[in-house]
């Protein structure tokens, strides 16, 4: 027997309107988008007598052919989950895209001129439905009936973050090849001195902008957040100290061998400035248009 998950988000009260069909719709534990069943039949003008009224109407013989092999496990292995804020209440519903499937196999069959007029009628609603929804966005209009929009986006973003940055600090280790800096030089016009440690202020600022606001959404504030500057302006470490190695340290490195070669191509700090910008755009800012 499936196992019986708890959704986090949704309620009668909050269905997915689509014209004037409304579906009760939930969001599970595991991020699955599941529509109530009784809520899809009545959707497709089946009534909701009782929850089989779906499966045993595509049952039919004269539909059985437009049914795929994932639309009937799907219809066959019915969602079990305990609603929000029903006591434990357990119902049964089915992962949002379903409907979109049923909706395409019906349009299939009417294609091929083998439905009843009892049929045809199911028919004209799921081209309504087709209508009013892309099998694409039926994910995104059950998010926004459920308010689980705003907690998919954080997730997403903390996602990102847990891949590219460490829980703990690691040892400092040499992570900017000093090409990186000779070739900034070049183009600043200033004189490089391998053997001098001293680098102008503004170096870290253009370290900062040039690669850690251009290597994933989210990094460079929330590096800043773990390691900020004290009083007199320094930090703890490093920021690239909190980069993963599986993830954050090769982003970074195959972004500063990128960064290195748009250097060496540009022949200014004002032309390596234009491609930079147009090859990797800052994280929430506008692509800067090649103009003539």
């Amino acid at each position: 027997m499936n196992e019986i998950k708890r959704a986090t988000h949704g309620s009668i009260d909050t269905p997915l309107r689509i014209g004037e069909v409304e579906i009760p719709c939930y969001v599970l534990q595991d991020g699955t988008r599941v529509l109530s069943g009784r809520g899809m039949q009545t959707a497709l003008g089946l009534g909701q007598r009782h929850g089989a009224l779906l499966k045993g109407f595509l049952d039919k013989n004269n539909l059985k052919v437009h049914i795929n092999n994932d639309l009937a496990m799907a219809l066959n292995n019915p969602i079990r989950f305990i609603r929000p804020g029903r006591g434990g209440r357990v119902a049964a519903g089915y992962e949002a895209t379903t409907l979109a499937d049923i909706c395409d196999a019906m349009l299939e069959a009417r294609k091929h001129n083998v439905l009843t007029p009892k049929q045809l009628v199911i028919a004209q609603q799921c081209e309504v439905l087709t209508r009013a929804f892309a099998k694409v966005g039926i994910i995104a209009l059950v998010d926004e009936a459920t308010g689980y929009q705003e907690i998919r986006e954080k997730q997403a973003l903390q996602a990102i973050l847990d891949k590219y940055l460490r829980k703990e600090l690691a040892a400092w280790a040499k992570r900017f090849p000093d090409e990186f800096y000779k070739e900034m030089f070049r183009l600043k016009g200033w004189e490089w001195n391998p053997m001098n440690v001293k680098r102008p202020g503004v170096v870290g600022k253009y370290t900062k902008d040039l690669v850690y606001e251009r290597l994933a959404t989210g990094i460079i504030e929330e590096l800043e957040a773990r390691n900020p500057k004290d009083s007199k302006g320094n930090r703890k470490a490093r920021h690239h100290q909190f980069l993963t190695d599986e993830v954050g340290h090769p982003a970074l490195a195959q972004h500063l061998y990128a960064v290195i070669g748009f250097m060496k191509a540009s022949n200014s700090w004002e032309m390596f400035r234009k491609l930079i910008n147009q090859a990797y755009p800052k994280r929430n800012t506008t692509l800067e248009l090649p103009l003539e």
